[in-house]
């Protein structure tokens, strides 16, 4: 009796145990797809299941204004396609300032910057995957500007082009090696020769004469439009046509010439933040909104704030705001960013070199 107990028991615990497994062989085959893909393990985005979703987006100071009137417009149709709302967290500053921060721990989920070699920077620490570029439309190209010649009023020294930058005029610019604008000014120097015949050589020679009636170089673009209005430093200031155009709009009337023989393409990218958009869980949310500022609504908030739209059709609409420029050319036509900042902008590179001369 004792044994057939013990063989019972035995039994019983065997197809009890076989039993358990085939429950949770089952469970595990029936667990939904949306509840896999929920799972920040699984890079899923469970940031769009929650009511209310939080986007940060990380941008350079001249572009709030555009922002301010794109969010709304993005939130109210993400409201109503999901019935969610989108709360953003938002951050503006200079262009290299905003890039060391995202860096050092400001956890973006999408960043906006002036220049793709910022957008690189944050690629090299490892927190934006290789590729971002083709992740977006056009090259992840949002929108673009050109360079801009701010004069003093009725413009006493005769500016119209480049080349009158080495006749006597002072000119006003940021350090390159510290301020991402400036970095677009520089190149925009040299391409007016390189671009138009001339050699390296040639640039070279004529860049140092401009670069040598710089009396101070300011860390960054806001403290050279300081520099040169509030100070009162230098006869012209390098700038951008988009915020010449801002500020008149705000009703600061200010005396400026877009030289239109010659003149650089100065792109600015948008992309994700891959390994802050995993963390968060809010990938769907901020490829949406990527994708959304190419639209035609968000290119027209762009265009009418300065930035020539990448949209051709708003580009058309706004055609008279932009002057044509006969010989556009961009960074690729110098060799793209990696070799422009090798060449130019590191330690011991051109600009290093010419400074030790002058």
């Amino acid at each position: 009796m004792g044994r057939f107990r013990f063989r019972s028991l035995k039994g019983f615990l065997s197809l009890f145990l076989v039993g358990l497994g085939l429950c949770l062989t089952l469970a595990a085959c029936n667990t939904s797809p949306s509840e896999t893909a929920a799972s920040p393990a699984a890079g899923g985005s469970p940031a769009a299941q929650k009511e209310t979703a939080n986007l940060t987006l990380v941008s350079y100071a001249v572009t709030q204004a555009a922002y301010e009137q794109i969010i709304p417009k993005f939130t109210e149709k993400w409201k109503a396609e999901h019935n969610q709302e989108v709360v953003f967290d938002q951050s503006y500053g200079g262009s290299g300032s905003q890039t060391r921060a995202v860096i050092d721990g400001l956890e973006a989920d999408v960043v906006a910057l002036a220049l793709a070699l910022d957008t690189k920077k944050i690629e090299k620490a490892g927190l934006i995957e290789a590729g971002w570029e083709k992740e977006a439309p056009n090259g992840a190209i949002v929108h673009k500007s050109v360079a801009a010649l701010v004069t003093r009023e009725g413009n006493p020294k005769g500016i119209k082009a480049w080349a009158d930058l080495t006749k006597g005029a002072q000119v006003i610019t940021a350090n390159p090696k510290t301020s991402g604008g400036a970095r677009w000014n520089f190149l925009a120097l040299w391409g007016a020769i390189t671009q138009t015949g001339g050699n390296d050589a040639k640039a070279l020679e004529y860049t140092t004469q401009v670069m040598k009636n710089v009396p101070v170089l300011p860390k960054d673009a806001r403290e050279a439009t300081d520099v040169f209005f509030k100070q009162g430093q230098g006869d012209v200031l390098i700038n951008y046509e988009n915020e010449v155009l801002l500020a008149k709009q705000r009703g600061e009337n200010l005396p400026f010439v877009i030289p239109t023989d010659v003149n650089i393409s100065i792109d600015n990218p948008v992309a994700m933040v891959d390994k802050n958009v995993d963390k968060h869980g809010t990938r769907e949310i901020a490829q949406a909104f990527v994708e959304y500022l190419f639209t035609p609504e968000a290119q027209e908030e762009f265009a009418k704030v300065g930035f020539r739209p990448v949209d051709p059709s708003i580009g058309e609409k706004y055609a008279n705001q932009y002057p044509k420029i006969d010989k556009l050319f961009t960074v690729q036509e110098l060799g793209g960013w990696d070799a422009v900042q090798k060449k130019f902008f590191d330690d011991g590179a051109i600009f290093d070199q010419m400074q030790s001369k002058a």
